[in-house]
């Protein structure tokens, strides 16, 4: 897999609250994140031709 870049603007607040949970939880702020974008529901479109997201 090769990886990509984001770049994300957000507040100091939520930033230091992302800080704080990935050092509580001894993960990083990346695998906060994944995990976070991971566990998002897609909804069904109603159309079969729609793409598939996959790990």
């Amino acid at each position: 897999m090769k990886n990509k870049y984001i770049r994300v603007r957000t507040s100091e607040r939520r930033l230091n609250k992302l800080r704080l949970y990935a050092s509580l939880t001894e993960k990083t702020m990346t695998q906060v994140i994944d995990e976070m974008i991971d566990s998002l529901k897609i909804p069904e479109t109603g159309n079969s031709s729609s793409t598939n997201i996959t790990n």
